[in-house]
C-alpha cells in the first residue's frame, strides 16, 4: 500500500496548498485529484501574489476587468474566485460523496482585516455570496479580533477556514468560537450544519527555533505542538458539549495541518506528513511535498491521542529556553504581517499590470 492510500484509509484528507490558473487550465489539478487522491485545496495572498506575478495567465482577465472599471481588491477577488470556482467544480464529486465534509477550496479575507472584527464579518459574508459555491470556505485568521468574527460568521451560516493558528491554546479559542456560533444557530432554530476547519501551522515553529536549540531538538517542535493540539481536538469531539450539538445535526470542525512543507533542506520533504498521520484530519501541502509523499512517503502509526510523548518533548524545549506561549503569539503576529506584505505586493502588481495592459490596448 502506498503512502497516499495509507493516509486515506486512515481517515486523513489530502489537500493541495496551491492554486494557479495554469494548473486548472492544463489539467494538472485534475491529474492530482485522479492520481494523488487530492480532495481539496487552500489558497492565501502569497500564493496568489506568486501566481499572478510570475505568469501572464491572468493578463487577459486583468485587462477585461479593468475595462469594466474594476481595480484593486474588487478586481483581485473576481480573478481569484474565477479560479476557485473552477477548482470547486473539480472537487464537487468529493464534496457530494462525503455529504459536504470534504472537497473544499478556500478564499481569504483581506489580511488588512486581521484586527478588524466587523470588517472581517462583512468581508466573509460578501465573499461567500459572491463565490456562489457551496464548497468554498472563507478564511479568517484566528487572531484575537478574528475569534468573534469567526463566531458571528458561523452563526451567519458562512463556512469558515480558521487560518493562522499556531498553538493548542489558539486552536481551542477558534474551536470555542465555532461551537458558540453553532449553539446560537441551534437556539435560533437554524440549521446547525455549517462546515468549518481549523488550520494549525506546523513548520514555522521549527524555522523559528532552528538556531536556538540543540541539534537533537531540530524539526521536532512543530510536530509536538501538533500532537498536543490533536489531543485537545479529540477531547472536544468526545465532550458532552459537542455530543449535544452532534445530536442536533452539527458536524465537527476538522483539524487541518497547514504549512507542512519542510523549511529545513536537511529534513525529509515528507517529515510533517509522515509524523502527523491522524484520523479525521486534513493535511494541506505544496505540490513538491505532495509529489514526494507519492514517491517516498512513509507515514508512521496514527498520531497518539493522549499526547504524552509530546508533553515530554515540549518540556525539553522549555528547558532549552523556548517560551512556547510567547512564541505562538509572535508566530501568529508575524504570519499576519507576512500576509499583509504579500497582499500589498499583490495589489501593487495588479495595479501595475492594469496600467501596462491599458496602455498597450
Amino acid at each position: 500500500m502506498n503512502a497516499i492510500h495509507q493516509l486515506r484509509d486512515l481517515g486523513q484528507s489530502l489537500w493541495l496548498d496551491n492554486i494557479t490558473r495554469e494548473i486548472v487550465d492544463d489539467g494538472t489539478l485534475a491529474r492530482y485529484i485522479a492520481e494523488y487522491s487530492v480532495t481539496g485545496l487552500t489558497s492565501n495572498p502569497t500564493i496568489f501574489d506568486e501566481a499572478i506575478g510570475k505568469t501572464a495567465a491572468y493578463d487577459a482577465g486583468i485587462a477585461e476587468k479593468a475595462k469594466a472599471g474594476k481595480a484593486g481588491e474588487a478586481l483581485f477577488t473576481e480573478l481569484a474566485l474565477e479560479d476557485l470556482r473552477r477548482a470547486a467544480d473539480l472537487f464537487r464529486p468529493a464534496f457530494d460523496a462525503t455529504n459536504g465534509l470534504d472537497g473544499w477550496v478556500s478564499m481569504e479575507v483581506s489580511p488588512l482585516l486581521a484586527n478588524d472584527t466587523a470588517g472581517s464579518i462583512a468581508a466573509a459574508t460578501r465573499i461567500h455570496q459572491q463565490a456562489g459555491q457551496p464548497n468554498l470556505f472563507v478564511k479568517i485568521p484566528g487572531t484575537p479580533a478574528g475569534i468573534p468574527a469567526i463566531e458571528e460568521s458561523i452563526f451567519n451560516g458562512v463556512p469558515i477556514n480558521v487560518t493562522l493558528l499556531f498553538s493548542r491554546e489558539q486552536y481551542v479559542a477558534a474551536a470555542g468560537a465555532y461551537l458558540r456560533g453553532i449553539e446560537r444557530r441551534v437556539a435560533a432554530g437554524l440549521d446547525p450544519k455549517v462546515v468549518s476547519v481549523a488550520s494549525l501551522f506546523i513548520s514555522r515553529w521549527d524555522k523559528a527555533v532552528a538556531e536556538k536549540v540543540p541539534e537533537d531538538l531540530r524539526n521536532r517542535l512543530g510536530i509536538a505542538v501538533g500532537a498536543v493540539t490533536y489531543r485537545a481536538y479529540r477531547e472536544l469531539l468526545s465532550s458532552p458539549r459537542w455530543n449535544e450539538l452532534a445530536a442536533a445535526g452539527a458536524v465537527p470542525q476538522r483539524l487541518l495541518w497547514a504549512s507542512t512543507g519542510t523549511k529545513d533542506p536537511k529534513a525529509p520533504e515528507t517529515l510533517y506528513i509522515d509524523a502527523l498521520a491522524a484520523p479525521d484530519t486534513i493535511n494541506t501541502m505544496p505540490e513538491k511535498t505532495l509529489k514526494a509523499l507519492a514517491a517516498e512517503g512513509k507515514p508512521g502509526a496514527a498520531l497518539a491521542q493522549d499526547g504524552a510523548a509530546a508533553d515530554a518533548m515540549l518540556a525539553r524545549f522549555a528547558k532549552a529556553g523556548i517560551d512556547i506561549d510567547a512564541l505562538a503569539v509572535r508566530l501568529q503576529e508575524e504570519g499576519a504581517q507576512a500576509f499583509v506584505k504579500s497582499w500589498q505586493q499583490l495589489m501593487a502588481r495588479i495595479a501595475e499590470k492594469r496600467g501596462t495592459l491599458a496602455r498597450a490596448a
